[in-house]
């Protein structure tokens, strides 16, 4: 098998990943996964493609990761593990998407509008 590259956003993260034969070790930004997101969850996050279809030994991956806070790279990393996954093996598509790996959360943090503290919060009205 050759190398798979993939990517995958979320809010201002972006993660580009290399899929590649081995023995499931997991790299970010040349770091391991369990120094690069301490928290238990946000590895879970990473891991759920690949412990649903059961195939967390038998790939290594590298990670670059940019941009956003360590919740969105985590999912960013997730949806390009996925989209990775099924370039690998297309039969697992449904099973990914029924989970929900394969959607790409749109949602994005409202610009600041001028004459106003945040995006939506108005400064307040004085009537006299």
């Amino acid at each position: 098998m050759e190398v798979v590259n993939s990517l995958g956003r979320r809010k201002t993260a972006v993660a580009r990943i290399f899929v590649s034969e081995g023995k499931g070790n997991i790299t970010i930004n040349n770091r391991e996964l369990k120094e690069y997101f301490p928290n238990g969850t946000l590895q879970y996050i990473v891991m759920q493609p690949l412990n649903l279809l059961g195939v967390a030994d038998q790939y290594d991956i590298k990670v670059n990761l940019d941009g956003g806070g360590i919740k969105g790279q985590a999912e960013a990393v997730r949806l390009a593990i996925a989209r990775a996954l099924v370039d690998i093996n297309p039969e697992s598509k449904s099973e990914l998407k029924q989970a929900g790996f394969m959607t790409r959360d749109p949602r994005e943090v409202e610009r600041k509008k001028p004459g106003q503290p945040k995006a939506r919060k108005r400064f307040q009205f004085s009537k006299r």
